[in-house]
């Protein structure tokens, strides 16, 4: 038998799950959290919160931290947003800083770039304070053929009309070092370049690099410039490579056809003397033939013996002198 007391216990044990229950689906605390804050919301609004599954804690401490900052919002807005994967606190957050900066910006808005995976709350910031963006070495050549290596810095400020769909910082990265790149080979020479960087900070300014970009371009500081190598020469050279390359391989060939055409000549002229020698081997049966015939005398014989030996004479003499 259990005793009155342990009745009394299990009762007790009872009320206490009944009420936290009780509580969990009627958030009483949290309600009157609300009513002594200014905000104005049923508690059958939160106990459909918990039906939802939008935890009723996230909407109120949001209504109440807006409606301390001077806001004014609309707890099924809230609700939404946090049904829509949104940063309800996030937004809330950027909505108060906005407005003690003087920023237009409203809840519809604050929503749609939270939604479309920016940080509100960050972007609010850099309207403030701006934000300094480092760019990468951008290489580019002057006129005079010399390489100028430049780094930037460049003072951004968030556009907040430009968020949704506005380009990101790797656009306005690769937009200043299109402008340096312009601006550097614009310039006759190097020197000019070292003498007058600003000059180049106007240039690419002047752009309108921004547009399109969910930032607004303040200023553009060139931080370093260093000096690469002679690219003109460099050229030059190689250019100078390829033209003896050229002028070699032509003259390469040249030499083959001059060989050729020697061999060639070498071979009419052995072709030639066989038949001189050819030739030859038919003059003692010519000169026999006309001692036959009666064409040919016996002086006219020592004549030609004469004339050989003559000619053997000067071409021993040629030899000797060579």
């Amino acid at each position: 038998m259990i005793s009155s007391v342990g009745i009394v216990i299990i009762w007790i044990a009872v009320a206490i799950v009944a009420l936290i229950i009780l509580l969990w689906f009627f958030p009483v605390t949290l309600w009157f959290q609300a009513l002594i804050s200014g905000v104005r919301i049923s508690l059958i609004q939160l106990v459909l919160m918990r039906w939802r599954k939008v935890p009723p804690s996230t909407i109120v401490m949001a209504m109440v931290t807006g409606t301390k900052a001077g806001l004014k919002l609309d707890a099924n807005a809230l609700e939404a947003h946090y049904l829509a994967k949104g940063n309800v606190p996030n937004v809330v957050n950027a909505l108060i800083s906005a407005d003690k900066a003087n920023i237009n910006l409203d809840f519809k808005m604050a929503a749609a770039i939270d939604l479309a995976g920016r940080d509100v709350f960050e972007a609010v910031q850099m309207s403030v304070n701006p934000k300094v963006i480092n760019t990468p070495p951008v290489t580019a050549v002057a006129k005079d053929g010399i390489q100028m290596i430049a780094k930037a810095r460049v003072t951004v400020r968030a556009n907040i009309k430009q968020l949704v769909g506005g380009a990101g910082e790797e656009t306005v990265l690769a937009r200043v070092g299109e402008g340096i790149v312009s601006s550097i080979g614009a310039s006759e020479s190097h020197k000019d370049v070292l003498e007058h960087p600003d000059s180049i900070s106007k240039v690419v300014l002047a752009k309108g690099l921004d547009a399109g970009t969910a930032f607004e371009i303040l200023s553009i500081d060139i931080a370093d410039i260093d000096i690469g190598k002679n690219i003109g020469a460099v050229l030059q050279i190689d250019q100078a490579n390829a033209d003896k390359n050229i002028a070699q391989a032509r003259a390469e060939e040249r030499r083959a056809m001059a060989v050729a055409l020697e061999q060639e000549m070498k071979a009419k002229a052995q072709e030639a003397r066989a038949m001189v020698i050819e030739a030859e081997k038919e003059i003692p049966l010519a000169m026999a033939d006309a001692f036959r015939s009666g064409n040919l005398g016996i002086m006219d014989y020592y004549r030609i013996k004469n004339i050989q030996a003559d000619t053997d004479m000067r071409e021993n003499i040629a030899k000797e002198g060579m």
